[in-house]
């Protein structure tokens, strides 16, 4: 069970500029405190004929769509063809990676959203990694802090992985599809290619290439 939580075994790191933030970790959570410390390195070498910086800690990718009414804090990037549609909020800390889609109402801080992925209607995402063509229905969130405040653990067989991380939402891997008004509980995991049910209460891990029915209920994919 470990090694499917290896950030290998979530996230193809060709398809986002941050792979190098991952460099060094065994797990993808361990890149969430470099986030912004990465973007203020990153930022200053982006090409100036593909960005445009709008503020000391803001770039945007000029084939960028940014509805504008969105709100933009830094330090935040905007990759290539991303959309950021009407009246998100974007805290800072965030990577929005190339063809993404953040929608209305949305909220990011410190993520790092993989190419393609989308969160395209009332979603929150928070202290999280959403890997490439994720998905999120409309409603679903990332709730990145325990209701008394302690660190995040993470269940395996042999104990609990302690993340040192009292703020950490969910990775969501590659491809990964959660469904309408979901929740994602602190320390989640959600492997590859795994569909979530709407309205499902999700903790702990779900293996790739699963359906999450409902808590303590999970089939594996049949390809048809």
């Amino acid at each position: 069970m470990n090694e499917d939580l290896k950030t290998e075994n979530l996230l193809d790191l060709t398809k986002t500029m941050a792979a190098k933030i991952f460099e060094g970790t065994t797990y993808p959570w361990e890149a969430l405190p470099k986030i912004s410390e990465f973007i203020m390195q990153l930022g200053p070498t982006l090409s100036e004929d593909e960005f445009e910086k709008t503020a000391d800690d803001i770039w945007i990718a000029k084939s960028a769509d940014v509805a504008p009414t969105a709100y933009l804090h830094g330090p935040l990037i905007i990759c290539p063809n991303a959309q950021v549609r009407h009246c998100a909020f974007i805290r800072g800390s965030a990577i929005v990676g190339a063809g993404s889609v953040i929608g209305n109402s949305t909220e990011l801080k410190n993520c790092i959203i993989f190419q393609q992925a989308q969160v395209p209607h009332y979603n929150y995402i928070g202290d999280s990694i959403l890997g490439f063509k994720a998905h999120l229905g409309a409603g679903a969130i990332t709730s990145n802090l325990k209701s008394d405040r302690s660190l995040v653990t993470i269940p395996v067989p042999d104990g609990r992985i302690d993340t040192e991380l009292k703020k950490f939402g969910a990775i969501v891997g590659d491809h990964a599809e959660v469904g309408c008004n979901s929740v994602l509980n602190p320390g989640t995991v959600i492997g590859r290619g795994t569909t979530v049910y709407p309205l499902s209460m999700v903790r702990g891990i779900v293996p790739e290439n699963s359906i999450y029915k409902k808590q303590g209920e999970i089939a594996v994919k049949i390809e048809r």
